[in-house]
């Protein structure tokens, strides 16, 4: 299991995902900077965890087909139709010697499909989810998600959910995951919202003390 974290969450019209920024080799720390969710198109977005190469080299050829079909056909895929691809392409090259040791979570907005999660593993399974992880820190938020999530949920209930989780992750979880960035997709594209790390967490304990 990879020692990065990523989460995502559906709500009725948004999909948020959430990522640590950690980069380790082995057991060293290198920065606590880097971004693991990428944007694949103005509606798709993508989270990874595996190998630091083979994340970056998957998602870029991921991306870069997906603009070559709207290039070539005038609309983009939806969400849905992104994942089959990337589930496929991903199980197709575990048959050579190219194999991506990457795991991911697929999130994206269509204008009629609406909002969709997808869950899809290093073995090219994949399935739509309302909320999922992977690595380490996804082990402490299945309770929670499974207790608070619901069908009705906002964008601010849904960021408070992932609050929860980086709390527990980093209460519980002996890997430093000190930065966690958070993304939205919805009917109107990507967006980043603030950062959730210890200085955003103690700016609302300070102000619940006012």
């Amino acid at each position: 299991m990879a020692m990065e974290t990523i989460l995502g969450i559906k709500g009725p019209n948004f999909v948020m995902l959430a990522s640590d920024t950690m980069q380790a080799k082995s057991l060293i720390f290198m920065k606590d900077d880097q971004s693991k969710i990428h944007r694949l198109s103005d509606f798709n977005i993508m989270a990874t965890v595996g190998d630091g190469g083979d994340t970056i080299q998957f998602t870029d050829y991921i991306s870069k087909n997906l603009h070559l079909y709207k290039i070539a056909n005038g609309y983009h895929l939806s969400a849905k139709a992104a994942a089959h691809f990337t589930r496929k392409t991903l199980a197709d090259y575990i048959r050579t010697n190219t194999r991506y040791q990457v795991a991911m979570l697929l999130a994206g907005f269509d204008a009629v499909e609406g909002p969709d999660l997808h869950y899809i593993d290093s073995y090219g399974a994949a399935q739509p989810i309302n909320h999922a992880g992977h690595g380490w820190g996804s082990m402490f938020c299945g309770s929670i998600l499974q207790r608070f999530w619901h069908s009705q949920l906002t964008e601010t209930e849904a960021y408070s959910l992932m609050r929860k989780c980086v709390m527990e992750i980093q209460r519980r979880l002996i890997i430093n995951q000190r930065n966690f960035e958070v993304y939205v997709v919805d009917s109107q594209g990507m967006r980043k919202m603030e950062a959730i790390n210890p200085g955003s967490l103690s700016k609302e304990a300070i102000s619940l003390c006012w």
